[in-house]
């Protein structure tokens, strides 16, 4: 199984990204999908996730963030809106059980995202 995260960059406050994490090796329709990020000097949160019950945001990031995914393109997305400063990290991509929300059992390498103010 690998999951790899793409479309990190370089944007400013108030700005859009769409991340996406393409995966191979696993049905994505039958997995749980999250997002996660590390700050420097952090540790790893909690974003979002899209199980089987539902989707579920961080409070830092509801409103703003959107997960959603692509079954036939094994694909999965964060839509990124009103980016702060505070959101600058490295996101990474996992896949899990049909109820999984944070005890995700795949994880892919991360894309950076840095907001300036």
């Amino acid at each position: 199984v690998q999951l790899q995260a793409s479309g990190g960059g370089l944007v400013q406050a108030g700005d859009s990204l769409r991340l996406s994490c393409t995966t191979s090796g696993l049905t994505l329709r039958m997995y749980a999908t999250a997002w996660f990020r590390q700050a420097p000097g952090q540790e790893r949160e909690f974003v979002a996730a899209d199980n089987r019950s539902g989707k579920y945001y961080a409070d830092s990031v509801k409103g703003r963030f959107t997960i959603s995914r692509d079954n036939a393109e094994n694909t999965v997305f964060l839509q990124m809106n009103a980016l702060k400063p505070e959101d600058t990290a490295v996101y990474v991509c996992a896949a899990g059980g049909v109820n999984a929300l944070r005890n995700m059992d795949y994880w892919g390498q991360g894309t950076l995202v840095t907001v300036s103010s």
